[in-house]
């Protein structure tokens, strides 16, 4: 019995990218199913990152120890190898092994001016959200694989913004970085499947994240107010549907059937019969498309 309420126990995860939003719900279900999970990101205690939010990697672990598994808060800066390889150093020492890997490392939505096309937008603005939403994935992809495949299976996930035929999302830096992800979780597939690891991607609906809700001026328990006024709001979800999703993903020893894919949340709801943290079932995949042509002519940031 204990197995199947713990079917992660002895399992170690690094969620790269865990201050807050899907980096942290996944790292806290991970968690409650009996992970050890390295969390990182760059906002501590002691210190803000650029993004200059509240949340912190500490308080992502404790969340995650209080789950029922054990959470390892590590300051680290995805964009220096350096520092990614000191992190991977570190799990070697501490557990000598990794099975699972999440990419959700991004950082760059307080930067980005959605209405400004790419030759007025800031040139070190746009170079800048690539660098934090493409290059940090192949950096930490590169660096921490291999602690992986010391092991034997294994579970990469890379996490998204869409699958790979949504619209454009109304920001170039955005749109490439967003469709880059969904290649990486491909050509991870391709590259990990020799070695008997799972790759794909994921994605998660409209996100009612700390900071889409601030955006808002609401909270989780007053967002509705705002849903009958903003179009498609009703059909958010909260970051722990996805991070179910993943935990699921981490838990299935069939999960390979999805290699290379890229899942949204709803469908990983459906196939392992889900509930979002509050007890609802949102089907975001049923309006998404609709919904990501209205962002085109409505100046609101792309849902996510």
């Amino acid at each position: 019995m204990l197995s199947e309420q713990r079917p992660l126990a002895g399992k170690v995860a690094l969620v790269a990218g865990a201050t807050r939003g899907c980096g942290r719900a996944t790292a806290i279900e991970l968690g409650a199913l009996g992970a050890t999970v390295y969390g990182t990101g760059r906002s501590t205690r002691s210190g803000r990152s650029p993004m200059n939010r509240p949340e912190t990697i500490e308080d992502t672990a404790e969340l995650v120890t209080a789950a029922g598994g054990e959470g390892i808060a590590v300051r680290c800066d995805h964009t220096d190898a350096g520092d990614v390889a000191k992190l991977v150093d570190r799990i070697r020492d501490d557990h000598g092994r990794l099975d699972i890997l999440v990419n959700d490392i991004w950082g760059g939505d307080p930067f980005l001016q959605w209405d400004k096309p790419v030759w007025e937008h800031p040139l070190d603005v746009t170079l800048g959200v690539l660098r934090n939403g493409i290059e940090t994935h192949l950096i930490t992809s590169h660096l921490a694989i291999p602690l992986m495949l010391e092991g034997t299976g294994g579970l990469v996930i890379e996490v998204g913004d869409g699958k790979g035929d949504v619209p454009y999302r109304a920001n170039m830096s955005y749109d490439l970085v967003k469709a880059a992800v969904v290649r990486m979780g491909l050509g991870l597939a391709h590259e990990l499947k020799p070695y008997g690891v799972t790759a794909l991607t994921v994605t998660p609906g409209w996100l009612r994240s700390e900071s889409m809700l601030d955006y808002f001026g609401v909270t989780e328990d007053t967002w509705r107010e705002r849903a009958q006024s903003v179009p498609y709001f009703e059909h958010s979800e909260t970051p722990h549907l996805l991070a179910r999703g993943i935990a699921a993903l981490a838990a299935d020893p069939g999960r390979d059937r999805f290699s290379g894919r890229c899942l949204g949340s709803w469908e990983l709801m459906r196939e392992y019969d889900l509930q979002d943290a509050d007890g609802t079932r949102p089907d975001w995949g049923a309006v998404d498309l609709e919904a990501r042509r209205w962002t085109l002519t409505s100046g609101m940031p792309a849902p996510m």
